[in-house]
């Protein structure tokens, strides 16, 4: 905590902020969407002590959202073995042994997260499961036709990049920089199917978050677009001739994480990296975020696409639906990427990087003083793009500064001078919001549902209005 901002941070307890409307409805929402997944895995196994621990596990993860919804205080987490359960307990005691309608949302969100994860790592049989893993692979399944839209537009860049010995250097690099804008504006909007949020949404809702139309209909909801500094610090680094690494810190599975492979895919082969780490979480995180076996899921299904999305789901069984299967085209397509990046993650080029630090409960204004060695690592990088709302927010320090702020300001150890260049895109689904412009602010909030004179900030709470920032650190 002693390396924090010490501007005032969103609470649990303030009526207008999107933290109480979290603490209130959403927690409960998801406790709940857990049991009932753990329960259909009790149900589906015939091991008598593995039913036994999980009936166990689902009596204990009701207890825990009992205890949410009448505002106990938070209790110490149970010692999983892990070096992080001796900090979230220390903060917890600084904070003064808080109750859940009263403490700093950061904290007590990542701490729902950090606690479900105990109750898994502390058993016996359930150790490695989790328990979100069946929703973030339903959820892309039905991101199917955003999933081929893509795969069809990725091999026409690959193309495009191929041809461009045709053109002068200077159309080849307007060429280049146009599509680096394009695959992170892709990767920006990606964030639109964060599951944590998802709790009324439907699957034909999904969909409509996603594909080219609802992008361009959404350039125009990007309030900070920092991307042209980006690329030129990647441009500059690929004319010195030099080993450029690019790092992503990343935020959902599913379908953001296959929009974040494009992302990678296209630095690869474009020559504006020679080679990318991509951090995962260690333990099921906010729902939808990505674990190492999400990976490994997604290039399963890439694999083998026609099985994946062609073979009914028990919900596609019970209705009588039968899913339209895909033309060789899509299949090609699909296969394309998948040798691609399967190719790139067996020569080096593409690879995964797990770290505790990321599921830590506080923000990463702690980085250089709490984690050395990661800090340390991510200054190797030309450039480290953070993804989502929950990495701006921890970037921010969920910090509550007038949104005209300046970005390099508001992430304080991690701008000018850091050794860091970082790259947030972040769909706003959360109050903290920086680098707006003068009375910005004050004209979302008078827009139908932005919050008006309630002192709420709701524009920033929907995901329809994003910030791409950037922070020259090196």
């Amino acid at each position: 905590m002693e390396y924090d901002t010490k501007t005032p941070t969103s609470s649990t307890a303030d009526k207008t902020s999107f933290a109480y409307v979290s603490a209130r409805d959403r927690w409960p929402i998801i406790i709940t969407g857990a049991i009932d997944d753990v329960y259909r895995a009790v149900s589906d196994t015939t091991e008598e002590p593995k039913r036994t621990e999980g009936k166990k596990i689902i009596e204990e993860l009701a207890k825990f959202k009992y205890e949410i919804q009448h505002d106990r205080k938070l209790t110490p987490l149970p010692d999983d073995g892990y070096p992080d359960i001796a900090s979230y307990n220390k903060e917890l005691e600084q904070l003064g042994n808080p109750s859940w309608f009263n403490v700093p949302w950061l904290f007590s969100e990542c701490y729902v997260y950090r606690r479900i994860a105990t109750l898994f790592s502390l058993s016996q049989h359930w150790k490695s499961y989790d328990v979100f893993a069946r929703q973030k692979m339903s959820t892309f399944r039905s991101s199917r036709p955003a999933v081929l839209e893509l795969a069809s537009r990725y091999h026409e860049l690959i193309t495009q990049l191929e041809k461009k010995e045709t053109k002068t250097q200077e159309e080849a690099e307007e060429a280049e920089k146009l599509l680096f804008m394009e695959m992170c504006e892709i990767c920006l909007w990606g964030n639109a199917t964060d599951l944590s949020l998802l709790t009324s949404l439907t699957y034909e809702d999904i969909q409509k978050l996603q594909g080219s139309e609802a992008r361009k209909a959404s350039e125009k909801n990007i309030l900070v677009n920092d991307l042209g500094d980006a690329y030129e610090v990647l441009k500059k680094a690929k004319k010195d001739g030099k080993e450029r690494r690019v790092d992503i810190v990343l935020d959902n599975a599913g379908f953001e994480l296959y929009v974040d492979l494009i992302l990678a895919g296209f630095l690869l082969s474009a020559g504006l990296a020679t080679n990318i780490i991509l951090h995962p979480k260690s333990i099921p995180w906010f729902v939808s975020d990505v674990v190492p076996s999400d990976f490994a899921a997604l290039l399963n299904a890439l694999a083998n696409p026609q099985s994946f999305y062609s073979t009914p789901s028990d919900e596609e069984k019970n209705a009588g639906k039968t899913p339209q299967p895909l033309t060789q085209k899509e299949v090609d397509e699909l296969s394309f990427l998948f040798s691609q990046w399967s190719m790139f993650h067996a020569e080096g080029q593409l690879i995964l990087r797990t770290n505790r630090f990321w599921t830590e409960g506080g923000s990463y204004w702690r980085l250089p003083a709490t984690a050395p060695q990661l800090y340390e690592d991510l200054k190797q990088s030309e450039l480290v793009i953070f993804k989502g709302d929950l990495n701006y927010r921890k970037l921010t320090a969920d910090g509550m500064w007038d949104p005209t702020t300046p970005f390099v300001k508001a992430i304080g150890p991690l701008g000018p001078g850091s050794g860091i260049n970082i790259l947030a895109l972040r769909t706003c689904k959360a109050d903290v919001v920086v680098g707006l412009k003068p009375g910005e602010d004050e004209k979302l909030r008078a827009m139908e549902g932005g919050g008006g004179d309630s002192g709420a900030r709701k524009w920033a709470w929907s995901g329809k209005w994003a910030v791409v920032s950037f922070s020259a650190g090196r």
